[in-house]
């Protein structure tokens, strides 16, 4: 089973720049970069020219909006790290055009998608590397639509199961991450929680 990573945060926390970096940490390594924005827009368009331009050139990358976890099991051959960037984006697309955002055939359509990206990532070598970006959205307001609403439960339900699954999880604040599970093998002295405590206590370790 390959290593599973999880990093949230909210937007602008650098999220996408620490899964950039993790993955050019593995050295030599083929990466596999996962996308699952479509370019609705020209805004869009431009953020997702600037993604690219921010990793290396060698790099292979893969559009998928949909049916990650089954693209990824047909090109992860020979590539030793696999970023999934993001989940949000990936919730937002099996949203779109939904006449009910609550009806059990969209929630069943995101648990299947976030389901085969772990099995995905259970079935790749040992020695290979899954890095999954997803949003931390539950920390303002409730939203005021129903799509909003349905929006924010979809993507914290998946980074619920991807954070059980997952080896690490990070939390990206301000662009440190806190180390939520798991060790940081490169021992950058970040602050973790500490998941025997009675209550969330940060401490570095």
């Amino acid at each position: 089973m390959g290593e599973l990573i999880l990093i949230l945060g909210g937007a602008r926390s650098g999220k996408s720049a620490e899964a950039v970096r993790m993955a050019r940490a593995r050295g030599d390594g083929q990466v596999l970069y996962v996308a699952t924005a479509e370019a609705g827009d020209d805004e869009m368009r431009l953020r997702i020219e600037k993604h690219r331009a921010e990793r290396p050139t060698r790099w292979d990358t893969m559009e998928a909006p949909h049916a990650v976890g089954q693209r990824i099991g047909r090109q992860a051959d020979g590539h030793t790290t696999i970023v999934v960037d993001c989940i949000t984006l990936l919730v937002s697309n099996l949203l779109v055009d939904k006449p009910d955002p609550y009806d059990d055939a969209v929630q069943n359509s995101v648990a299947q998608e976030i389901e085969a990206i772990v099995q995905a990532a259970k079935e790749l070598p040992s020695a290979s590397k899954v890095i999954i970006v997803s949003n931390e959205v539950g920390y303002g307001l409730a939203p005021l639509t129903a799509l909003g609403r349905a929006f924010r439960d979809l993507v914290g339900q998946a980074n619920q199961t991807l954070a059980a699954a997952a080896d690490r999880v990070v939390l990206m604040v301000a662009g440190l991450p806190l180390i939520l599970k798991g060790e940081d093998p490169e021992d950058r002295g970040s602050p973790r929680v500490d998941p025997d405590a009675n209550a969330a206590v940060i401490g570095n370790e």
